[in-house]
């Protein structure tokens, strides 16, 4: 249903977005997601992006451009560093296959306090499993009233994804809204 509906070219890039939206790219891999909202809505970006191949493409993409923010971390639930797999667009920390990497992540909630940001328009999630542990502690943190769009990959293949998933969504219809639903592909929840 993602395919026939064409959810890469609309739903993941059609927000109210301008100039002065506030964009966050979780898991950035190539930049091609944050480059084709910076094209549409020219809004400012922050791009994090913890593998350094794809980081260095990031950093050369935008080079220059002053409304993209790239960072060589990712964001989690807590400052740590981690081995992760080098699978193309789906390495993981989950994922004992392949080349490894020593990756850094930072705490989300310390770096939207310490860097004094109190509205983000859209927040895109493709971490590779590390969605759950991150939502879970913006949500510990009361934090999720900052983010007027999350839109997130969730993964099966990590334990317990399908309850932990439904908690997360349980938490998140307390402040947001539904607006699409691709189950375990891409959804997208409105602040209300």
């Amino acid at each position: 249903r993602w395919i026939s509906d064409s959810g890469d070219s609309t739903k993941r890039l059609e927000y109210t977005l301008d100039e002065n939206s506030i964009v966050f790219d979780l898991g950035g891999y190539k930049g091609e997601w944050a480059e084709n909202i910076l094209n549409r809505y020219n809004s400012k970006i922050f791009i994090f992006e913890p593998v350094q191949s794809f980081f260095d493409i990031i950093t050369s993409k935008f080079a220059g451009n002053t409304k993209v923010n790239p960072f060589k971390f990712g964001l989690g639930a807590q400052d740590e560093t981690l081995e992760i797999s080098l699978t193309t667009d789906s390495s993981s920390t989950f994922n004992t296959e392949g080349d490894r990497e020593t990756i850094q992540l930072k705490k989300m909630s310390e770096f939207i306090l310490s860097n004094n940001i109190d509205n983000i328009d859209l927040m895109k999630i493709n971490i590779e499993g590390g969605e759950y542990d991150l939502l879970e502690d913006l949500i510990s943190s009361n934090l999720l009233i900052k983010f007027k769009n999350i839109q997130v990959q969730f993964h099966r293949f990590v334990p317990g994804c399908v309850e932990r998933r439904n908690k997360i969504r349980e938490e998140l219809s307390k402040t947001h809204e539904l607006t699409y639903d691709y189950e375990f592909i891409w959804e997208n929840w409105q602040l209300k």
